[in-house]
C-alpha cells in the first residue's frame, strides 16, 4: 500500500450489542465492541485493510502463530474529553514500539497509515462504546500474528493484523501488595523482554499465580543472572521515590520501553524533579525502606496507568510502605497525565491525538 490515505471498507454490523451494556460495571478487557479492524500482509504487501464486524476468527490449525509463536501485541486507551472528543495517547509510540517488537520476532512490520488509518477509523464507527467519566475508557488492543498454514520452524511468511477494543474501567481497583521473585524470571539479556512479544505475558503466569497464593497482587521481577536488580512488577513498569528523587531501572533489552513511564519521567523532569535511570538492587530497596528513605513505590503502564504500592515482601518479610500522600509524586503524576489525555489541560508535549 502507498502512503496516500486509504480507503478502508466498512462492513457494519446488522446488530449492535451497545444496548446491552452496563456503564457501571465494565470488567476489564470482557466486553468488546461491535467492530474490529482487519488487514492481512502475504506476497510482500499489505492488502484487505477493512473493517468488519468483532467476531471469531477461522484460522488453520497449522496456523504458524499456535506452534511457534509469533504473536505480538500493543496497548493504548481512548478517552471521551469532557465536550466529547474522542482522544488517543502517543498512539504513533504504540505503532514505533509494535514495530520494534516485529523486528525483533522477525515477523511483518505495520505501516503508520494502516495502524493509524485504521485505528481512527474504528475508533470514529465505534465512538459511542467510549464510556465517559473518570477512571472509564475504551482500551484498544492491536495485535500481529503469523497465519502461515505450515508446520516447520520458519518466521511466516503471512501475517494477519487486528485493533479490537474494549469498554474498561479501573484496571486496579486497591494499592498493590508485590513480592520480589528470586526463583522465576521474565526475560533474560538477549531475549525479548523489551518488547511485546504474547510469550512473555505467559510464562509469568505461573508465579504469579504462586504469589497470588501468598496474598500478592504481583510480583517484582529481578534480572535472570543473579535476582540482584529490579526490573519490572508484573506488566508494568517500576518506580520509586526515595528521598527526593525519582527513581525507576534503566531501559535495556530485558526491560519494556513503557510508554506511561516515558510519559511520567518527562513530566517528573518538566517539574524539577531528580530523576534516576539505573541499576536498582533489591538491598537498596530493602535499606531504603528500613530507613524510612522510601516514600513512594508504584508500576506504571497503559493499563493501570498509576498503580501504588504498599507492601514489598522479600525473603518472606513484607516492609510496609508510607501511607499514600494524596498530595505525593505517585497522585499528583496520575492525576496530570489524566487531564491531559482527557484534553482538560495544556498537551505541552502534543501527545493527545484527536479522533474527532
Amino acid at each position: 500500500m502507498s502512503n496516500a490515505t486509504l480507503s478502508i471498507p466498512v462492513h457494519k454490523t446488522t446488530q449492535s450489542r451497545l444496548p446491552g451494556l452496563d456503564i457501571n460495571n465494565l470488567p476489564f478487557g470482557k466486553v468488546f465492541s461491535d467492530h474490529m479492524f482487519v488487514a492481512d500482509y502475504a506476497d510482500g504487501v499489505w492488502h484487505r485493510a477493512e473493517i468488519v464486524p468483532y467476531a471469531p476468527l477461522s484460522m488453520s490449525p497449522a496456523s504458524s502463530v499456535m506452534h511457534y509463536g509469533q504473536s505480538i501485541f500493543e496497548g493504548m486507551k481512548a478517552h471521551r474529553s469532557d465536550n466529547g472528543d474522542v482522544l488517543l495517547f502517543r498512539p504513533l509510540e504504540n505503532q514505533k514500539r509494535l514495530n520494534r517488537s516485529a523486528h525483533r520476532m522477525a515477523m511483518a512490520e505495520v505501516p503508520e497509515e494502516i495502524f493509524m488509518e485504521g485505528l481512527d477509523e474504528l475508533l470514529r464507527l465505534d465512538q459511542n462504546w467510549i464510556p465517559g467519566g473518570d477512571g472509564r475508557s475504551l482500551y484498544v488492543r492491536p495485535f500481529l500474528i503469523a497465519t502461515d498454514d505450515y508446520i516447520g520452524v520458519k518466521a511466516s511468511d503471512t501475517y494477519k493484523f487486528i485493533i479490537i477494543t474494549t469498554p474498561v474501567g479501573a484496571y486496579y481497583d486497591h494499592p498493590l501488595r508485590v513480592r520480589v521473585e528470586k526463583k522465576f524470571f521474565r526475560a533474560v539479556e538477549g531475549g525479548v523482554g523489551y518488547v511485546k512479544a504474547s510469550g512473555n505475558y505467559g510464562r509469568s503466569l505461573y508465579p504469579s499465580a504462586l504469589a497470588k497464593h501468598e496474598g500478592y497482587d504481583q510480583l517484582i521481577w529481578t534480572d535472570a543472572r543473579d535476582h540482584k536488580y529490579v526490573e519490572e512488577s508484573g506488566t508494568m513498569n517500576l518506580m520509586f521515590v526515595i528521598g527526593d528523587t525519582l527513581i525507576t531501572p534503566q531501559l535495556g533489552d530485558t526491560i519494556l520501553a513503557g510508554i506511561t513511564r516515558d510519559s511520567v519521567l518527562t513530566l517528573a523532569r518538566d517539574w524539577g524533579m531528580k530523576v534516576e535511570e539505573r541499576k536498582i538492587s533489591v538491598d537498596e530497596i530493602v535499606d531504603a525502606l528500613q530507613q524510612g528513605l522510601l516514600v513512594e513505590a508504584f508500576g506504571t503502564g497503559t493499563a493501570a496507568t498509576i498503580a501504588t504500592i504498599t507492601t514489598i515482601g522479600y525473603e518472606g518479610k513484607d516492609y510496609d510502605l508510607p501511607q499514600i500522600n494524596e498530595n505525593g509524586f505517585a497522585r499528583r503524576v496520575n492525576k496530570a497525565l489524566d487531564n491531559i489525555r482527557r484534553g482538560r489541560i495544556e498537551d505541552p508535549h502534543n501527545w493527545v491525538h484527536r479522533v474527532c
